[in-house]
């Protein structure tokens, strides 16, 4: 049976792409930072729950300790992500963004991914089929970013679309590294969720469906891609 960690999974993307993963008969842990909220999503899936505040190395040392006395781990879903919107659901504009407010988003969406796949590539260097989903997004595209025609033109912000950019170099570079763990990226699209104040257009089951599919792949799937529903999307 292929055991799964998904981080930040008490909600949205996370929460649904457990769910359907445990439909497919993954054993899967809800990793969140806040324990109440995660064992109750745990609870109601039939899920695992480990507590993982990605941004504390000593909160992901022990999550990984945790996982590996339970018996490993095959797939880990890098999932957790903040995107660093105002209480007015504003985006801060370049004119705006300080070094102190890339820092915080960066100390998530990268130095936290970096964090626990380092905590955890032990164990899936253990498995027989081992590997890395990375949640990136679209806007991590510089292809697109700087496309006029790309509907992620318009977004003001820098913090974010940064923090995703800086994800798919770590991606290349993992799956150059660990040829023997299939390591990618994807963008589940612009989706109704509550990093971007609920106001994608797409829904969680939609946005779900790359992150599953990638999950599953098996081991004569890709290695080093970054994908959507849509197929290969540029860097």
């Amino acid at each position: 049976m292929t055991t799964t960690l998904i981080t930040g999974a008490n909600k949205g993307l996370g929460k649904e792409t457990a769910r359907r993963l445990l439909a497919a008969g993954h054993t899967v842990y809800i990793a969140a930072r806040d324990e109440e909220r995660g064992r109750k999503a745990a609870a109601e899936l039939g899920a695992r729950f480990v507590q993982l505040d990605v941004t504390d190395q000593a909160s992901v040392d022990a999550a990984a300790k945790q996982v590996e006395f339970d018996g490993g781990l095959d797939v880990l879903i890098n999932n957790a992500g903040v995107e660093g919107r105002q209480p007015d659901n504003s985006i801060l504009g370049a004119a705006e963004t300080t070094a102190d407010a890339m820092l915080e988003i960066f100390d998530t969406n990268v130095f936290g991914l970096v964090r626990v796949s380092h905590a955890f590539l032990p164990l899936l260097q253990r498995s027989s089929t081992p590997a890395i989903v990375n949640v990136s997004s679209g806007l991590g595209s510089l292809a697109m970013l700087s496309d006029p025609d790309s509907y992620t033109h318009f977004y003001p912000g820098i913090a974010y679309p940064a923090s995703k950019a800086v994800v798919n170099a770590v991606t290349i570079q993992f799956a150059k590294a660990f040829p023997g763990i299939r390591v990618n990226a994807v963008d589940p699209g612009y989706t109704d969720t509550d990093l971007n104040g609920h106001t994608g257009t797409q829904t969680v089951a939609e946005g779900a469906g790359i992150i599953v599919s990638m999950a599953q792949a098996g081991p004569q799937g890709p290695s080093g891609t970054f994908t959507s529903k849509d197929g290969p999307v540029e860097w």
